[in-house]
């Protein structure tokens, strides 16, 4: 079955898919859709209107998350999704078996809902419904430890022991890359900003991915970019899509801290390190040691230029002490969810975790 198992990874900024057994996901695109009106429908109801993937530039304002911070807001737009993933890997006229990754913030009816689309809909053979940040822990090799996995819409902490989550230890922060992005539009653009501008939005996207970092000290890295302003610096300018440039200001360029100093950009707390801290400190104190010796960095705000560094400097020193903290951040951690499904694909262990289309009949027939 692993062979040929598809797995689809849904975040809240991206959707990550393809065939279990390769080092990284073959499909990655915005986990966006649009919906554009037809002649059975010109008006602005979703009723009978054609649904696409990304964003239309012709119709910029037709375009939506199906996923927001976690959760499923457009099941709709998610057939759709599915669909279109499950057709491009079709081998035969045959649909493969599918991993679909879920998340913490779950509900019983979500999950009923995933299961009628993907059986009663879309006819999937055979499924498996993953937790995302157990497969941020599989994608590591190893099974004990803390998993921080922070992605576009959540932040998520959650300690392991032996490959279970240990209960009621776990913490979920509703700030992550969309709130970096949303500081960014409004701080770049100020009273012009537009969150359906497309110009903007890719303005934002290529300014953190190319300019955005994680200070070690902010104090001495603000001292030393205010120092700089004083010339037109290259390290300081961007040159936005239209060919000009801009001169963008130190707390721009260090925008990541937002993840260890949330209040200085009016956001909720705890900062990352914290609800690391707080997560460990609520289990057992005999495992603290071996949990803090093995934080998994997971997820694509975890990219940024010394993200991990300053992770391990913050545990280090704050109330772990004496205990020795270890920040784990692989090369391919914005994919750790997938990598981690793709593990899963291949054990045994998991076969009876699956879910046939004949045994989802019977228990609907209950």
């Amino acid at each position: 079955m692993a062979a040929r198992t598809v797995i689809i990874d849904h975040g809240s900024g991206f959707l990550k898919a393809g065939m279990a057994g390769w080092n990284e996901p073959q499909m990655v695109f915005p986990n966006i859709v649009n919906y554009l009106p037809c002649k059975e429908n010109p008006g602005p109801s979703y009723a009978q209107r054609r649904i696409s993937l990304g964003i239309d530039i012709y119709h910029p304002d037709t375009f939506s998350y199906p996923i927001e911070r976690g959760r499923v807001v457009n099941w709709d737009a998610m057939q759709y999704l599915w669909s279109f993933v499950l057709e491009k890997h079709r081998q035969e006229h045959e649909i493969p078996p599918v991993i679909i990754t879920e998340t913490p913030l779950r509900e019983p009816a979500d999950r009923k809902k995933m299961l009628e689309i993907l059986f009663e809909l879309l006819h999937v053979p055979s499924v498996l419904l993953a937790d995302q940040v157990q497969m941020s822990l599989y994608a590591s090799g190893l099974l004990t430890g803390v998993v921080v996995d922070s992605g576009y819409g959540l932040t998520r902490v959650q300690p392991f022991y032996q490959g279970r989550p240990l209960p009621y230890s776990g913490k979920t922060l509703e700030f992550a890359g969309q709130d970096l992005s949303a500081y960014l539009l409004k701080s770049l653009f100020k009273e012009d900003c537009d969150r359906r501008s497309v110009f903007q939005l890719d303005t934002v996207a290529m300014t953190q991915m190319n300019k955005c970092y994680v200070p070690q000290n902010l104090g001495e890295a603000l001292d030393f970019r205010e120092s700089q302003q004083s010339g037109l610096n290259e390290s300081n300018t961007y040159q936005l899509p239209d060919g000009s440039r801009v001169e963008l200001t130190p707390m721009q360029q260090v925008a990541p801290e937002m993840f260890f100093s949330p209040q200085m950009f009016e956001q909720p707390g705890p900062s990352i390190p914290q609800a690391i801290l707080e997560s460990v400190e609520s289990c057992e104190i005999s495992l603290r040691p071996l949990l803090a010796s093995h934080v998994m960095a997971c997820g694509g705000n975890t990219l940024y230029p010394g993200f991990a560094n300053r992770l391990f400097r913050e545990l280090m020193w704050d109330h772990l002490s004496p205990i020795r903290a270890t920040v784990w951040a692989g090369s391919n951690r914005n994919f750790s969810v997938w990598l981690g499904a793709s593990v899963v694909a291949h054990l045994s262990t998991y076969q009876s975790e699956w879910m046939s289309r004949e045994e989802y009949g019977e228990c609907m027939r209950v």
